[in-house]
């Protein structure tokens, strides 16, 4: 494919986690050859069946360039194949922007919330340890089989 605007130009480096359920950070860099004007647009849909939505609360460096966004009530479909469209485009008096695009699998980025009332209960005689906890809030896990867990015990 072709794309209108300079090589260089585009953002990179695109990232985005989601974290405490809802919540996602997407963030970026400039492109290496962008005109120092540039600004740039990032825009996504969480579903083939939602609409294009511009991000509404941008990060920005010093010099008032959006170099990421914050989005609020973010929801991950239960469906494995689930991908969100994430595109960002860019504006300059001086040149054309090279637009940069790529699909993500929402439910691959979630950092997972701590598993919840963690207690430990043990005894002297035999010696031994109960710990028990709930499964940690997410949007997209119903199966709670389908999560792991790692107990790591230091001995004081």
């Amino acid at each position: 494919p072709v794309f209108a605007g300079m090589n260089g130009t585009a953002i990179q480096n695109f990232s985005c986690v989601i974290y405490n359920v809802s919540l996602m950070n997407c963030t970026w860099q400039a492109g290496w050859d962008a005109p120092q004007d540039t600004q740039y647009f990032l825009f996504w849909q969480n579903s083939r069946y939602d609409g294009m939505m511009e991000c509404k609360l941008y990060l920005k460096d010093e010099n008032g360039r959006n170099t990421g966004c914050r989005f609020q009530n973010v929801t991950i479909k239960t469906e494995e194949t689930h991908t969100a469209y994430f595109l960002v485009n860019g504006s300059s008096k001086d040149s054309l922007i090279q637009f940069y695009d790529e699909y993500i699998q929402l439910y691959k980025i979630e950092i997972l919330t701590p598993p919840l009332n963690v207690t430990a209960n043990c005894t002297e005689d035999p010696v031994s340890c109960i710990i028990t906890w709930q499964q940690p809030l997410t949007s997209h896990v119903e199966k709670v089989k389908c999560l792991q867990y790692e107990i790591s015990i230091q001995n004081k």
